[in-house]
């Protein structure tokens, strides 16, 4: 019977120490120090304008309404630190976008480009419309030749 008990709370202790796990993880990334670039601003002003002008175009992983620029959350002070060591090495700001959205998808941007994930962002909402017109536009040619009918019926 001892032994059962010693399993059942071996048993517990791990699925206790897996749930604290991801607790633990976002304590500790939140616990790290924040990039150098994350809270201090470029020393060229040109740079930091383009930086400044990028990251409001970028939006927070973690926060989802927010640009990267406007969030504190601590993923987003770490891509404004890689977006402004990114001009500071001299990359364009098209370039340094291109290189976020392959390392987070599309999603990154706020203004995403028509490739093969996103094109049904696109194409969705317009063919919806035209659904919706179609189906208005014979609903109201309906109605004009039932009453075009009945008005021809009448003695």
């Amino acid at each position: 019977m001892s032994r059962a008990l010693a399993l059942v709370v071996s048993g517990a202790l791990a699925l206790a120490a897996l749930a604290a796990w991801p607790l633990a993880s976002a304590i500790a990334q939140d616990a790290l120090p924040p990039a150098p670039y994350a809270y201090t601003q470029l020393e060229d002003p040109a740079l930091e304008a383009k930086a400044n002008a990028l990251m409001h175009t970028l939006r927070c992983l973690k926060c989802q309404s927010q640009s990267i620029a406007d969030s504190d959350a601590p993923m987003a002070g770490d891509m404004r630190h890689q977006v402004r060591s990114r001009i500071l090495a001299g990359d364009s700001p098209d370039e340094v976008r291109a290189w976020l959205i392959e390392r987070y998808g599309d999603y990154v941007s706020y203004s995403p480009e028509v490739s093969q994930t996103t094109w049904p962002l696109f194409v969705v909402p317009v063919l919806l419309v035209l659904a919706a017109l179609f189906v208005l536009l014979r609903r109201l040619g309906r109605g004009r030749s039932d009453k075009i009918a009945s008005e021809s019926s009448l003695p």
